[in-house]
């Protein structure tokens, strides 16, 4: 045996010992290597050692590239994640292993619990599966739903479809509740899944055609905060603030600048703000100013405390929940026109190619000379004839974020610019009209801005971090999408008749060559939901890791403080910075940012699952007035059981059941996403465009139900 395979069978016997020895917990390679103490010139072998033992199946690499022992225990524990159709999954916390839960099998469990799986004996080579032994923890107590009522007991249909039972209400516990009404029930007990979970009625919200009761089921349903606690408030109001010439002189003063900002038209905070002005040299400079919420909220108080909690703000169809009280986000942290404004300033020096030669991060004092709306900004970059004074300085910003762009793409930026609507509401709340968001110049060029700003202030910390110890920090990553999901895309893609071949090892530029390739067709806003679906989430990590939809090695968030508290940690970190960092400091950062990593990921999913849920009861609510009228829309999804169309523009789902396909008996082909019909040969398939009439619309399940129109 050659001294190279000698060595590497030794380096495979003290990582299996390694990891035994640590049965139950994961590690990354580099922190083995160093237990392990390998030598440079060996790391090598240790990593072949590496391979040798997955191949073998002695040691599993897990979803976050950790390494433990699998687990030959035939229990395993996690979180369940139940399906819309009734089955689940739950992934092993040790190995991220995904263990499959039929439907009979959940128990008495909910969607999110913590629970224990009891394994089944399967075949080699087949995914695992196993059934609910017990229920470790629950995710929630608080449930949604309609309430209905027969002659001796009350039930409560849950709105999330993933709570896939009923609850029953004895009539002590239904607060009388009337037919129909909307109503907030509080879990009791669930001791049989031969029996439906039982519940009592806390709270009446109203009938779902009452002003306002759609969207407060949403908030109760995701158990959104709805008022600052009262030590929040007082301490807020406390706040007695004034500019004194102190203040000024420890800042950079920009209030003589041309600064201004650019936001929707119904935004009530303003928390970035953008200049440029052309240098002697040639080059630009480029401002992005941001509201110094760090000065207003110190760390640890009630009001950090309460934003930490909340995670973001969160913005519904009628309404937002802020992550601040509205004296500081609509008052002392907004830019508001013409007001002197305490500020974070990234200034950065560009050259005509849009790159950046150099940057300086100061406190600052700003004054907004214009408010602009981003269709007010559109107009005076469009307009030949306008002689506004910021008419110049707003197509150079343009030109400047064209660049910018240009050049993000070249590295390998993918574009997800999906399309997006807003509603317009009458006096109770109903939806009125639907109006698809035009992608504006003046968005893009916001976006870019901000964009650079984010990923300056994220290498600026890994500049002024030691290289062999980093500065603890906060980073906004992207993981890369893993195979299966490669696969699934690419299989979608070719049914819709597009072949393309994705490499497995996907880098960034790879898969926007493939996107450059099918984007621009009928199928381009189809092709780009599933797209952003092959995608893994984005999240907040205290681990830099990258993000491989901006192709960035290095990106944080830093530009919204009032509406993000990652962001909001990033202005703090950059004053701490500032000077030495004590051991007992930078302790206490690594452990705080990362609880402030995973609890503003997990605000953030429940915020935009809220948003989404609002975005649709406004969308089926519209649509209910509209049954019987044809549309415009494309097959979004295609199954046995018939064909899912989207109304575009409107980004409105419905079905059409394969029983009201009567001009032919249809059968499914999986492997091209289609119907076919047996007699005529009609062939439906994923992304065809239909004409569809609205057949009928259930709002309290959210369903709208379509039928084809017969071609003339």
């Amino acid at each position: 045996m050659s001294k190279k395979r000698t060595t590497q069978n030794i380096f495979s016997t003290k990582i299996l010992q390694f990891l035994q020895e640590k049965s139950g917990k994961s590690f990354k390679s580099k922190d083995i290597s160093r237990a392990l103490k390998v030598d440079k010139s060996h790391y090598y072998l240790f990593r072949e050692a590496f391979t040798f033992l997955i191949k073998q199946g002695k040691i599993v690499r897990t979803k976050n590239k950790r390494y433990t022992i699998p687990s030959y225990q035939n229990k395993i524990r996690g979180i369940v994640q139940v399906t819309k159709k009734g089955f689940g999954f739950v992934t092993d916390h040790q190995t991220g292993e995904e263990i499959f839960i039929p439907a009979p099998y959940l128990n008495t469990a909910f969607n999110g619990d913590q629970v224990e799986v009891q394994l089944f004996a399967v075949s080699k080579g087949k995914s695992k599966e196993g059934q609910i032994s017990s229920i470790l923890k629950r995710a929630r107590q608080i449930f949604v739903g309609t309430y209905h009522h027969s002659e001796y007991y009350g039930f409560v249909v849950p709105d999330n479809p993933k709570t896939y039972r009923d609850f029953y209400i004895a009539p002590q516990n239904s607060r009388e509740a009337k037919q129909g009404q909307k109503v907030v029930v509080q879990f009791l007990k669930w001791d049989t899944a031969s029996l439906s979970p039982e519940g009592r009625i806390t709270e009446i919200l109203g009938f779902p055609d009452e002003p306002g009761v759609d969207v407060l089921s949403v908030i109760k349903g995701f158990e959104l905060p709805t008022k600052f606690p009262q030590k929040v408030i007082y301490e807020v109001n406390k706040i007695n603030f004034n500019f004194t010439p102190e203040l000024i002189s420890e800042r950079l003063d920009l209030r003589g600048d041309t600064i201004f900002t650019i936001d929707p038209e119904d935004a009530k905070d303003y928390d970035d703000a953008v200049s440029l002005r052309v240098l002697n040299n040639g080059n630009y400079q480029l401002g992005v100013h941001i509201a110094d919420v760090s000065y207003f909220v110190p760390e640890e108080s009630e009001t950090d405390k309460e934003a930490l909690n909340r995670g973001l703000s969160i913005y519904l169809v009628d309404r937002v929940i802020p992550m601040l009280p509205e004296k500081l986000s609509t008052n002392l942290c907004s830019l508001q026109p013409n007001k002197p404004k305490l500020t974070i300033s990234c200034l950065m020096e560009l050259n005509k190619k849009g790159e950046r030669i150099k940057y300086r991060i100061e406190p600052s004092i700003i004054e907004n000379k214009r408010r602009f709306n981003y269709e007010e900004a559109q107009s005076l970059i469009d307009d030949p004839r306008s002689q506004d004074s910021f008419t110049l300085i707003l197509r150079e910003m343009r030109n400047l974020s064209q660049k910018l762009r240009t050049e993000r793409f070249k590295q390998g930026s993918i574009d997800f610019d999906t399309p997006e609507v807003r509603f317009i509401l009458n006096e109770k709340g109903q939806p009125t009209e639907i109006i698809p968001i035009e992608q504006l110049e003046s968005h893009k060029l916001i976006e870019e801005f901000m964009l650079l700003a984010n990923k300056t202030i994220a290498e600026h910390f890994l500049l002024i971090s030691n290289k062999d110890k980093l500065l603890p920090f906060i980073y906004r990553v992207h993981e890369k999408p893993d195979s299966e999901k490669i696969t699934n895309f690419e299989e979608f893609l070719n049914a819709l008749g597009i072949k393309v071949k994705i490499p497995k090892s996907i880098t960034p530029k790879k898969f926007q060559e493939v996107m450059n390739g099918v984007l621009g067709t009928k199928d381009d806003v189809l092709i780009k939901e599933v797209a952003l679906r092959t995608m893994m989430k984005a999240n907040y990590s205290s681990e830099n890791i990258g993000h491989f939809g901006l192709a960035f090695q290095n990106y944080t968030h830093f530009t919204s403080p009032i509406r993000r508290y990652p962001d909001l940690v990033v202005h703090r970190l950059l004053r701490d910075y500032k000077k030495p960092l004590s051991k007992n400091r930078r302790n206490w950062l690594k452990k705080y940012l990362k609880k402030v990593s995973a609890t503003c990921s997990d605000r953030e999913k429940v915020a935009l699952d809220a948003e989404r849920e609002s975005i649709k009861i406004k969308q089926v609510e519209w649509i209910a007035n509209h049954i019987g009228e044809t549309f415009e829309g494309l097959i979004s999804g295609v199954t046995s059981t018939g064909l899912f169309v989207e109304i575009t523009p409107y980004l409105i789902e419905g079905l059409i059941k394969i029983e009201d396909m009567e001009d032919d008996f249809y059968l499914y082909d999986e492997k091209t996403y289609s119907l076919i019909g047996k007699e005529r040969g009609n062939m439906y398939r994923l992304g065809d465009e239909v004409k569809i009439i609205v057949k009928e619309v259930n709002l309290e399940l959210k369903r709208v139900d379509f039928l084809l129109m017969a071609e003339s």
